[in-house]
């Protein structure tokens, strides 16, 4: 009897100590939950910090949509500044067609009367920005602060007309002078692509692009041959490559490639050009290189 009063004390005492502790075994897995959750979670949270970096270097490295994708769309062009610059999307026509009275086109002006004359000239991969100006009567040496148009018989002053333009300035500072520095650079292989900007007075932008220079021109008879014999629409700007009246002079050339709109502030400059205060004074009638007075 005693035997089993003791067992049944050992089985109730076990039963006990078991009921005890059952509590704590069913918080062990919820804690070790719990543990785990908290474990994983700075390398969730550093996995996510990666894929947002990551994220983030792709939404970078993406090119951002311009304007509108619908037929309708345009896109403003913005200024730009170029050492070599791409050709003009669409090139607008040099001059609208006249248009009879019965409806139909009229044959595209033929005369350089009837195009509009060259205002201004820029290059702003060189800064060179200056008015064009006719010379004046007589004139033994060229202005200053200006660029001038070559008029041999007709002027040579008009833009998208089916014969070159032929412009000429000195080699000065705030004038041609980048042009001849630059033809010195392995012959002015820099300047190939640059583009030149010729305003008229009908307020467009005529775009031209740099694609000769030509050194060491003699200065005869015969230097603008080239340039006079056009029959389609090209530039020539002419500077000199030393101080004297009889120095070879710099050619650069360039073909057009389109026709922008301009406002009527940039195709109509102030006038600036003024006689060199530093020419020398002319001493004999039909002396060239010089000025009169």
């Amino acid at each position: 009897m005693l035997r089993l009063r003791e067992f049944g004390q050992r089985v109730s005492s076990t039963l006990r100590r078991a009921a005890a502790s059952r509590p704590v075994r069913l918080l062990r897995a919820p804690a070790r939950i719990v543990r785990d959750v908290v474990g994983v979670l700075p390398a969730l949270l550093a996995g996510a910090g990666v894929f947002l970096v990551v994220a983030g270097l792709f939404n970078y490295f993406t090119p951002p949509v311009v304007g509108d994708a619908s037929p309708t769309a345009t896109v403003t062009p913005s200024p730009v500044v170029f050492t070599s610059v791409p050709p003009v999307a669409t090139a607008t026509p040099r001059r609208s067609p006249t248009v009879s009275p019965s409806g139909s086109a009229a044959p595209s002006p033929t005369s350089s009367a009837d195009w509009a004359i060259a205002t201004r000239i820029a290059i702003p991969a060189l800064n060179i920005d200056m008015p064009i100006q006719n010379a004046p009567a007589n004139e033994q040496f060229p202005l200053c602060d200006t660029a001038e148009y070559l008029t041999l018989g007709k002027a040579f002053a008009y833009p998208g007309a089916p014969q070159a333009v032929y412009l000429y300035a000195h080699a000065r500072v705030n004038m041609f002078w980048q042009l001849l520095v630059n033809s010195k650079v392995n012959n002015g292989a820099a300047m190939i692509g640059m583009w030149a900007e010729v305003y008229t007075d009908d307020n467009q932008r005529h775009i031209y692009e740099i694609d000769q220079v030509i050194r060491h021109v003699p200065p005869n008879t015969s230097f603008a041959d080239a340039a006079l014999a056009a029959t389609t629409d090209e530039l020539w700007l002419q500077t000199s490559e030393g101080h004297a009246d009889s120095s070879t002079k710099l050619q650069v050339v360039a073909k057009p490639i389109g026709v922008l709109a301009a406002s009527q502030a940039d195709a109509h400059p102030k006038l600036t050009g003024k006689v060199c205060p530093d020419a020398p004074l002319c001493t004999a009638p039909g002396q060239g290189g010089c000025r009169k007075s």
